[in-house]
């Protein structure tokens, strides 16, 4: 188990496989962000996107399901995140990308309110199947606290 000793600033990991498809595309955009755009690739042929694009938002979400894959197998006491900053989406996702996510431990702090815990900041990259970065954005992660699991026990 990974905990909040064992997270070191400067530490990079690059980590994860995710295939964007068509229908995944079109599904998500017709519940969460309708814009035609995400949903014809006639209307999106008269944008700057110039066909069918992933919303940002499924970007969020795709990132999201990397990142949970990864604190899984490398079985982190992860305890949730207070929220994101800065998210950029820096380039279109279109059907048939993959992408793939950098993270660098900026710094973390223990909580002087709740000793049981830490939390950490990273900067997240997502990537597609060329390198080219596609989004970022700053993370905050809340971990618990070694010291505390053997109190506890």
């Amino acid at each position: 188990m990974m905990y909040f000793e064992d997270i070191e600033p400067g530490a990079v990991q690059r980590f994860g496989s995710y295939a964007v498809n068509r229908e995944e595309v079109i599904d998500f955009a017709s519940k969460y962000d309708p814009q035609a755009f995400h949903l014809s690739d006639e209307a999106a042929a008269q944008t700057h996107f110039g066909r069918l694009s992933a919303s940002g938002w499924h970007t969020c979400a795709m990132t999201m399901a990397m990142l949970v894959e990864n604190l899984k197998e490398r079985q982190q006491a992860g305890l949730g995140s207070p929220g994101l900053d800065e998210i950029r989406w820096l380039k279109p996702v279109y059907p048939g990308d993959t992408l793939s996510v950098e993270t660098e431990i900026v710094d973390k702090k223990r909580s002087g309110s709740r000793p049981e815990m830490g939390s950490f900041r990273s900067n997240v990259r997502v990537y597609n199947q060329d390198g080219v970065v596609v989004m970022t954005m700053k993370s905050i992660g809340l971990i618990r606290v070694r010291e505390a699991e053997s109190v506890q026990s």
